[in-house]
């Protein structure tokens, strides 16, 4: 196999697990090779009149239990070993919420803010024609992430439907409602990771009102889990978006603070708010500590200032390697990515089965359904930790590859 193809961060990932499952070279292979990478570049016209070339990918890492899954991101800094290793921890992701998919990412190399909403159809009906040989609802199936939304998958769904001919809703997730979307899929990421939190710190015998918490991120997904929370009574004392933070010991009014932004553009200037840096953020003294913004936020440069007690991983891959074992070191409880945001594709699980059926629930039973998936992921994730006497990450990581590596195993892929 090229090296190439390798996904050397995954190797990285799996280091401490791949030595308490004792992986065989041919597992490792599985687990650290992509099945499939799609790179190519397309023009698209935009309103100037020039023509531009944009540099696309599709990883889908692993199908053995299912057709693929996961999201398209727009963004600069996107690159092939980024993709490769969220595709990986998609796959990871779906087998720990016991989900029937496998794991796959995409991402355009692009600053969306610098185009008109008009060139950014253009993008993403040309990313869809690039790829559209290679997804389908029994494929793989894309769904926003980093800097797209439900407009961009209606988009992306509608020039798909116009290449094959016929409807395909259940092509792509994350779709406005309007159009085979499913309810509370715009918040599902965020309350996904509130029940993950809920039943573990029920188990601490936390109380709301005597936690604080903060906030790194004000998108979609940062701002939702810190409304959620604040509505369920917690003490969310300091948010940030990607220009700054505000913190309030006393508690921050997030209703307010969503106003105040919506308003301004900005956090900054909030009534009775502190002024702080992303950084100082991530350094308070609070008892749990939420990074939604994006990957590496924490590493071995700032992980021994973190003071936060517990942190639920809402980015993806918001904690390096090394800062990783620092954390660890210092007893600081961290709730993996992998479930602590699998949410949004618990729901677009959803959202797939409803368009299958075309059949659609009620918010509530949406939901519901979400609940216990997450509910039922963290009191498995409890049996693994006990089981194996390790750390969340390694538990974790543990159940899903003993679920990838038995479905290759059933398929014949493995001895």
């Amino acid at each position: 196999m090229e090296k190439d193809n390798v996904c050397i961060d995954c190797y990285n990932q799996l280091d401490k697990v791949a030595k308490i499952l004792k992986l065989s070279h041919a597992e490792l292979d599985i687990l650290t090779i992509p099945k499939k990478i799609l790179t190519f570049s397309f023009p698209t016209k935009l309103d100037s009149g020039s023509i531009r070339y944009f540099t696309g990918y599709r990883v889908q890492f692993n199908d053995a239990r299912g057709p693929t899954k996961g999201g398209i991101r727009f963004h600069p800094e996107v690159n092939l070993e980024e993709i490769k290793t969220l595709a990986f921890l998609m796959t990871l992701k779906c087998a720990v919420v016991n989900l029937p998919f496998g794991g796959a990412k995409g991402g355009v190399m692009i600053e969306p803010k610098r185009f008109s909403e008009k060139e950014l159809e253009k993008i993403s009906r040309g990313y869809i024609r690039e790829i559209h040989d290679f997804i389908g609802p029994d494929i793989d199936i894309p769904a926003p992430d980093v800097n797209t939304d439900s407009k961009i998958m209606a988009w992306m769904l509608d020039e798909y439907e116009k290449i094959k001919g016929k409807h395909v809703p259940g092509v792509i997730t994350g779709k406005p409602v309007e159009i085979g979307g499913s309810r509370a899929r715009e918040y599902a990421t965020s309350i996904g990771g509130a029940y993950v939190l809920e039943e573990l710190l029920k188990s601490l015998n936390r109380k709301p009102k005597k936690t604080t918490i903060a906030v790194q991120g004000f998108g979609n997904v940062g701002l939702n889990i810190a409304r959620i929370l604040y509505e369920w009574c917690y003490k969310v004392v300091a948010v940030s978006d990607s220009n700054n933070g505000i913190y309030d010991k006393k508690g921050l009014k997030i209703h307010d603070v969503i106003r105040h932004k919506q308003k301004t553009g900005k956090l900054a200037k909030f009534k009775n708010a502190k002024e702080i840096s992303n950084e100082e953020l991530l350094e308070l003294k609070t008892d749990v500590l939420v990074p939604a913004a994006l990957e590496d936020q924490i590493t071995k440069k700032n992980a021994s200032n973190i003071k936060a007690k517990l942190i639920l991983e809402m980015a993806n891959k918001p904690i390096t390697p090394e800062a990783d074992n620092i954390l660890l070191n210092k007893k600081i409880t961290v709730v993996p990515d992998i479930l602590a945001n699998a949410g949004g594709v618990a729901v677009s699980y959803f959202e797939w089965v409803q368009n299958s059926m075309n059949f659609y629930w009620s918010e509530k039973e949406v939901l519901d359904k979400l609940k216990a998936y997450m509910t039922n992921a963290v009191n498995e994730l409890s049996k693994v930790c006990y089981d194996f006497q390790c750390d969340m990450r390694s538990s974790l990581y543990i159940d899903a590859i003993k679920k990838i590596l038995d479905a290759e195993r059933l398929r014949g892929n493995l001895r």
